[in-house]
This record gives structure tokens, sequence and C-alpha cells, in this order.
């Protein structure tokens, strides 16, 4: 009998362990649910949004995208501090899609005391 116990402990904790796994993504999305552009446009209207580290050169800002650095229009770039980040990226966020063998930024987020830097 404590053997047939702690076999359905295992069990027990298994499913409850992979329930909260599969509900992570979905909830580490929902940070980017309430995000508008400057123009009041969602964020996250069917893009992809995600944590991304970034970098600032002579030319701007860049992000790393699917283990590319790609170039990112100033106009997308908003300084604010995202509720419900995690710091893995320092503050970077990054929204947007693939296309053409490229990508679309619909919004690029960054910590705002990078906006004294400009």
């Amino acid at each position: 009998m404590p053997q047939r116990r702690s076999v359905l402990s295992v069990l027990v904790i298994a499913c409850a362990l992979a329930g909260l796994c599969m509900s992570l993504p979905a909830f580490a999305h929902d940070i980017y649910s309430h995000l508008t552009n400057k123009s009041g446009r969602r964020c996250c209207d069917g893009s992809d949004c995600r944590p991304a580290q970034y970098r600032t050169n002579i030319f701007g800002v860049e992000m790393l995208i699917q283990d590319r650095w790609v170039h990112i229009p100033s106009g997308t770039i908003e300084y604010r501090t995202i509720r419900g980040d995690t710091g893995e990226t320092s503050g970077g966020h990054w929204c947007g899609e693939a296309f053409e063998g490229g990508f679309i930024t619909y919004c690029a987020f960054l910590p705002p005391i990078l906006a004294y830097r400009e």
C-alpha cells in the first residue's frame, strides 16, 4: 500500500508540473496583450512578441531576433518598462513578424534609461 501511494503521488506531481509548463507560454505572452504602438495599433495583434536582447551602435538599435541581429526602425521604439518583465533581456522586447527573408517590427521596447542616451 505505501508503494501504491508513492506511485500515485509521483503521478499527481507529474500531472501538476505538466499543466504548469503548458500554461507558461500563454502567461508569458499575456505581458504583451495590453501594449499598443504610438499609432494605437496593438503590438500583439497576430504578431510575435518576445523578450529580445538589444544593442546600440552608431546606426541605432539592433535586436536579436531568431539568432539574427535586426536593425530596429527608430519610429517603432518606445522607452518604457513592461509589467511582468522577467529581466532576462535587461528590458528589451520585440513585436513583429518574419517577412520575405527579413523581419517587420511593429513595436520595440527598451528600458526608459536608454532614452536619455539619445
